[in-house]
């Protein structure tokens, strides 16, 4: 060896101080790669392999080295490169309950194939890591599906009920929401269908086939409610479920998250809450990494937000990170004829529950055209089951409907006079109201008369005005 060589290696420590030759040198580097190593000569004969090769295929050094190698690895593809010339790559093999692959090469000595090289890797591991992953994808893929059965939107637009013009406005311009991604706010009264109008939005977006997930914020204890939003890791507190759970943003990615009744949010959650509406990433509780989430964020309230903000109670900057587009529900007093609509809807419902026929006499509808509906939708749609419930035969009277809404009503001849004038100039309220949002021909006539189920001639006599004597 010449000094320029020796002059390469430096050997200032004790620890390469048992190297002798360059040789060594080599022999202790291919031993100590992590991959099986084989060098044989054009004649086959195996000259060397390392402890790794061992491990791998279970052929010992004094069971091969020396020997040529057809005689000991039956199948090798190492001849084929020797007598081609040509390099193997990704070569699967199996010994034992070993899996691997064998890269193999000519070594070429001026030109001339002096022999090859091969380096075989374990893949077991790879294999069985490989095979965790498709069964996680597989357990992921079954939840998300139980995800998606679990938080399904039920309703649509074609299940809002009513014919009035400001409710017809609402699903207009709730529909043209439907068609973005922006956050949403859902103004309006208690009863008023808000988390109907919100299912209905998910179901006509782009994000129908995902998971749509309603928070009531109002009824998650306070000490509760980032866990619940927002999820926790193991141990993050007393009680925290092995292995962490995944809060409700999370389990929404894909598809809406619905927050009801927002405004009963603190303040201090009102500001965890903007970060994660601004930055599209949640972090849970007890964890420091944070998760991306793909959610469209529906909230509704029946407070006054704006009063609120003024009164500091309610953060500014998420009042109008929230309020990006807006609906407000019309209370049902201001609804025209949808009491009678939606009264007969609720009805019909009710007598596929019981299998049988209810009416209702016009002293009952007079009573719930006169009642104000605090309540809203909720209410009459309880007042409704209520009263079928009362019912001791198929007719629902004033004695049938709850004594809070029936007692300033009376059933002497001159009131019930008057509760007849009642429904009649309801019933041409309605009708007016519906030819002036469809038209006047002769046909729109014709369809509003079958849709109410009456005849077109019953449809002119109670469009007439009754002037008196």
């Amino acid at each position: 060896m010449g000094s320029q060589e020796r002059q390469g290696i430096e050997m200032t420590d004790d620890v390469f101080s048992s190297i002798q030759t360059m040789e060594q040198w080599y022999i202790k580097i291919l031993d100590s790669i992590n991959n099986g190593i084989l060098v044989s000569d054009r004649e086959l004969v195996v000259h060397y392999i390392n402890a790794e090769y061992t491990r791998i295929t279970g052929v010992a050094y004094d069971e091969i080295v020396g020997r040529t190698l057809t005689e000991v690895r039956p199948g090798a593809v190492l001849p084929q490169v020797i007598r081609t010339g040509k390099a193997l790559m990704g070569v699967y093999r199996k010994a034992g309950d070993i899996e691997y692959v064998a890269d193999v090469a000519p070594i070429m000595v001026n030109g001339v194939i002096a022999g090859a090289v091969s380096v075989v890797k374990d893949i077991t591991e790879v294999r069985k890591l490989s095979q965790e992953i498709q069964k996680f994808t597989k357990k992921n893929n079954q939840l998300k599906n139980l995800v998606d059965r679990m938080y399904k939107a039920k309703y649509t637009f074609e299940d809002i009920i009513g014919n009035s013009s400001a409710i017809a406005e609402t699903i207009r311009v709730a529909k043209l929401v439907a068609r973005g991604e922006a956050d949403v706010l859902i103004g309006g009264e208690s009863g008023t269908g808000k988390e109907v109008f919100a299912q209905a939005i998910h179901n006509a977006s782009n994000r129908a086939a995902g998971p749509f997930v309603a928070v009531n914020c109002a009824t998650i204890a306070p000490t509760l409610i980032e866990s619940e939003l927002f999820g926790y890791e193991e141990g993050a507190f007393t009680g925290a479920k092995k292995g962490g759970h995944p809060g409700m943003f999370e389990t929404a990615s894909g598809g809406t998250i619905f927050l009801d009744e927002i405004a009963e949010l603190s303040l201090e959650m009102q500001a965890k809450l903007l970060r994660v509406l601004q930055e599209r990433l949640v972090r849970r509780v007890g964890e420091t990494n944070e998760i991306p989430i793909d959610v469209r964020v529906i909230s509704a309230t029946n407070k006054d937000l704006e009063a609120m903000v003024k009164a500091n109670t309610f953060r500014q900057d998420l009042y109008y990170r929230l309020n990006v587009l807006s609906i407000f529900l019309p209370p049902l007093r201001e609804r025209g004829g949808d009491v009678a609509v939606m009264s007969k809807k609720f009805l019909h419902s009710q007598e596929r529950i019981w299998g049988r026929r209810f009416w209702m006499d016009d002293e009952a509808k007079a009573a719930l055209l006169q009642h104000e509906w605090p309540g809203n939708v909720r209410e009459l749609k309880n007042v409704i089951e209520y009263a079928i419930n009362m019912c001791e035969n198929d007719c629902i009277t004033p004695l049938q409907l709850p004594k809070w809404l029936t007692r300033d009503i009376k059933t002497s001849k001159a009131v019930t006079a008057r509760l007849e004038d009642l429904v009649r100039d309801f019933e041409r309220k309605t009708i007016m109201e519906m030819l002036n949002q469809k038209g006047t021909s002769t046909e729109i006539k014709r369809q509003i008369a079958a849709q109410l189920g009456i005849s077109m001639a019953t449809l002119y006599n109670k469009l007439k005005v009754d002037d008196g004597p």
